[in-house]
Order: structure tokens, then C-alpha cells, then sequence
């Protein structure tokens, strides 16, 4: 209790971070970049549908790092069970021999205009990944080498605002 106290009167509060991903301010606007999939097909951002986003758009040549992460994501994915079919996996170009491929997986054709809106996308520590809203906003930033259970934990508690 003296702790509190001298902590209380003395101003010094911990950091509260709710969320495990960076929150990004200003949240970068995709909403007029809808990409296509890598056979042509628009892939519209449809807010109406309540779909969220996980975003990853490695270099080229990323291969071993990149199954690594696709198999996280899978898990991730899989996890949110019945709350699944809310979330979308994009990737940005086709995804290296022997990635993950679950169902929800949406392979993204080239696309540099959305690119350039992704901040600090050219990490040299690896594949930074984003989760983008509904409406095309993205929010979250995970750095290279995150945990995917933080992943997993913010987009369930995002999941449940919706």
C-alpha cells in the first residue's frame, strides 16, 4: 500500500497497453485501393459484411521466413473457431511453396499504391503484418517476430465489437 500511495502522489502511473499490436494514428485509408486477387477478381473491402483483415505483404523472396509466418497465421486463423468466417487472411503477391493455405486465404495481386500506405513496411528484421477494419482502415501493426497470440487476442476482442 505505500508503494500505491507514493506512486499515486507522486503522478507515476504504469503504461496501460490494452492491445499487443502497435496502434496506428493516423490509420492509414486502403478504402479506395481495393485490390484485385491475384486472378483479376476485385476484392471489394465491403464494410457491410463485418469482414476484418489480416494483412501481409512480404518482400520479394521471402520464402522460409514467410512459411514460417503462414503457418502461424493458419493457427491463428483456426483459432477463432466459430468467429472464423469473420476474418480474412490476405497476401500480398502468391504466398512461397509449402505456405499455409487455409480457406480463408485471399492471394492479392501486385499492388503498389497499397503498398506505399503501409507503414514501415520495408522492415529489415522481416515481414511486419497489419490488421485492417472492416471499412479498409488498417489499425494494427505487428512488428517482425511478434507473437501470434497477441494477433490473436487483439482481433478476438476486436471481433466482439463488431
Amino acid at each position: 500500500m505505500l508503494v500505491a500511495g507514493i506512486m499515486r502522489f507522486t503522478d507515476h502511473h504504469p503504461a496501460i497497453n490494452r492491445q499487443h499490436g502497435e496502434l496506428l494514428e493516423p490509420k492509414p485509408d486502403l478504402r479506395e485501393l481495393a485490390p484485385n486477387l491475384i486472378d483479376g477478381k476485385p476484392y471489394p473491402w465491403n464494410p457491410g459484411a463485418r469482414v476484418w483483415r489480416i494483412l501481409v505483404a512480404p518482400k520479394p523472396g521471402c520464402a522460409q521466413e514467410c512459411v514460417a509466418l503462414s503457418h502461424e497465421l493458419d493457427t491463428v486463423w483456426q483459432l477463432f473457431g466459430k468467429d472464423a468466417d469473420q476474418v480474412d487472411l490476405l497476401w500480398l503477391g502468391e504466398p512461397p511453396a509449402g505456405a499455409a493455405r487455409p480457406v480463408s486465404l485471399r492471394v492479392l495481386g501486385p499492388a503498389p499504391r497499397l503498398r506505399e500506405r503501409l507503414p514501415r513496411l520495408d522492415d529489415p528484421a522481416g515481414t511486419p503484418v497489419y490488421v485492417v477494419d472492416p471499412n479498409g482502415f488498417v489499425i494494427l501493426r505487428y512488428a517482425p517476430g511478434f507473437q501470434p497470440g497477441g494477433l490473436r487476442t487483439d482481433l478476438s476482442r476486436l471481433l466482439k465489437l463488431m
